[in-house]
């Protein structure tokens, strides 16, 4: 097997890597649900090369990306469900219905608004469609929260699902009432902890984590750029521990807790603002 800029060689491989007995053990394991993390994971990898501007890093994600989308096709042709030629005929498709003022109108231009308006009226009778192909039981009801969009990331549709159901007045009225919420939700992990449980605790952890998007929300905090902050800030701390190690001769993995800890406070301690002057001659703390 050798490299090739032909997509066949790619589906090849994914080929090769789940046929059973010869393939790849771990490749053999996964499903959907097992690949869809990893699907995310790369969509955020593209993002950030973009974000960096480094060419290199966005041709190898790129790559990446792709291969989840043909790990999802292969896995659904084992299944007969469809196939990746299915995946490609469907994109082209709509692309081209969706441009007629450039596959089919080519007698004349449309302005930019005139583009938007066709976009949108075409992918409402595509939604319309789709609805039409459903079973009668999955379109009687129409949800609240259907429009929320589904292949948002985890915190960000949590949020849209709140602010959804508090148009309606199903909310807490009080960010305390919200935190009463989180210490209850943690008392529930720990109840779960003495079970030992895993499928428990993992429902016990996402209840916890969208209450706590509830009290960003409540605080006026968008819970996708807390956590980023924060990410940011752990990175910088560790950071310290990591040259404070090495300035006395020591390494991450020779190191105490305790050691590692003191650092931390160090390291914290070292960003906390410094309190003005005027405040200090004041007795104010």
């Amino acid at each position: 097997m050798t490299p090739s800029r032909d997509i066949s060689r790619l589906l090849e491989i994914m080929a090769a890597l789940r046929t059973p007995v010869t393939g790849c053990p771990w490749d053999l394991e996964q499903n959907f649900a097992t690949i869809a993390p990893y699907t995310i994971e790369e969509a955020y990898e593209v993002a950030d090369a973009i974000t960096r501007g480094d060419f290199d890093d966005l041709r190898e994600e790129l790559g990446d990306l792709l291969l989840q989308v043909v790990y999802h096709a292969r896995m659904a042709e084992e299944q007969n469900a469809f196939a990746f030629g299915d995946v490609v005929e469907a994109i082209t498709r709509k692309m081209i219905r969706r441009h007629p003022h450039v596959f089919v109108d080519k007698d004349g231009n449309i302005a930019p608004a005139g583009v938007k308006s066709a976009w949108e009226r075409i992918k409402a009778e595509e939604k319309a469609e789709r609805a039409a192909r459903r079973a009668p039981e999955e379109t009687t009801h129409k949800s609240l929260l259907a429009t929320v969009k589904a292949g948002q990331p985890a915190l960000t549709r949590a949020m849209e699902l709140q602010r959804k159901a508090s148009t309606v007045g199903f909310d807490w009225n009080d960010p305390r009432a919200v935190l009463h919420k989180i210490r209850e939700e943690a008392d529930e992990i720990e109840a779960a902890l003495d079970d030992g449980k895993p499928e428990e605790l993992a429902a016990e952890t996402g209840d916890l984590l969208f209450a706590l998007v509830n009290l960003a929300r409540h605080v006026g905090a968008d819970p996708e750029t807390a956590l980023r902050s924060t990410n940011a800030k752990f990175e910088r701390r560790f950071a310290y521990i990591e040259q404070a190690l090495a300035a006395k001769g020591h390494s991450l993995e020779g190191a105490s807790l305790e050691e590692m800890d003191a650092l931390w406070d160090e390291a914290k301690g070292a960003e906390q603002p410094t309190a003005p002057a005027t405040a200090k001659a004041n007795g104010h703390r």
